[in-house]
């Protein structure tokens, strides 16, 4: 029995380490990503749902504050296993050393996403594909307008319990994806893993880490020829996810406590 245990758990923890080390050319100091969410379930009898979402990130762990972000979403489960979703935000970054200078960037993102879920035995698994339509606004009184195709594959394996319900603990791990349709067509790669607990039926508790790397494209300047190059980022995430509560006539369904970035 252990070793089924074992082996279940094994991908999931080197799957966020490995990848991080093989993505990052250049790596910078750690950061912290701060996560709140409030999420409203949809069920078998009530489809519509959403959730807000505040976050907040620093350049150093616990210091530097330099980005924020504020963002909400109405969903709707065509079945359990099966999500549709339309969001919002605004996401604004600043300079850490010179906050009184006001944003560097105010972002404005629409979005519309679907939302797949597996189940086998303990493993759950979750597809996610988004597309994110972005306006942008620079200190420079510079504007652009940006698309974005993301995927993510997120999985979860409860630790004891075999589903993820009050007073479980919990890994989980993903992989996500960034691509511009104008370049560079792999933008971004995130790569998190990290441990939950749900102490009741409305709280989820995680912390973990993520591995962020950003991509250039090669291109060649004053005749010389430039390689892509990433820089990649190590954030510890701490995140607070409280589930308001419905009633319903009908059981509910297990639900992940998926992360909504």
């Amino acid at each position: 029995m252990r070793k089924h245990v074992f082996a279940g758990l094994l991908p999931l923890l080197l799957a966020g380490p490995l990848a991080a080390r093989a993505q990052a050319n250049t790596t910078q100091p750690w950061g912290t990503w701060f996560i709140g969410t409030v999420i409203l379930p949809g069920t078998a009898d009530h489809k519509l749902g959403g959730y807000a979402e505040a976050q907040a990130r620093t350049n150093g762990v616990f210091s530097q504050y330099f980005y924020h972000e504020l963002k909400a979403g109405v969903s709707y489960d065509i079945d359990p296993n099966f999500s549709v979703l339309v969001g919002g935000g605004r996401y604004v970054t600043a300079d850490y050393q010179d906050l009184s200078a006001g944003p560097l960037n105010v972002e404005k993102r629409l979005w519309e996403q679907l939302t797949l879920t597996q189940f086998s035995k303990r493993l759950k698994l979750e597809h996610r594909y988004r597309i994110e339509q972005r306006w942008l606004d620079f200190r420079n009184d510079s504007s652009a307008f940006r698309q974005r195709l993301r995927y993510r594959l997120n999985a979860f394996y409860p630790l004891n319990k075999p589903t993820i319900a009050a007073g479980t603990w919990f890994l989980s791990a993903y992989d996500e994806i960034f691509l511009n349709p104008k370049g560079p067509t792999f933008e971004r790669n995130r790569v998190y893993g990290g441990l939950g607990y749900q102490p009741t039926a409305r709280f989820i508790l995680q912390l973990g880490f993520v591995n962020q790397a950003n991509y250039n494209l090669p291109a060649y300047r004053a005749g010389q020829f430039i390689p892509q190059i990433n820089s990649a980022k190590n954030n510890l995430v701490l995140a607070v996810t409280y589930k308001l509560a419905r009633r319903s006539a009908v059981p509910a369904t297990e639900q992940l406590p998926s992360q909504q970035d």
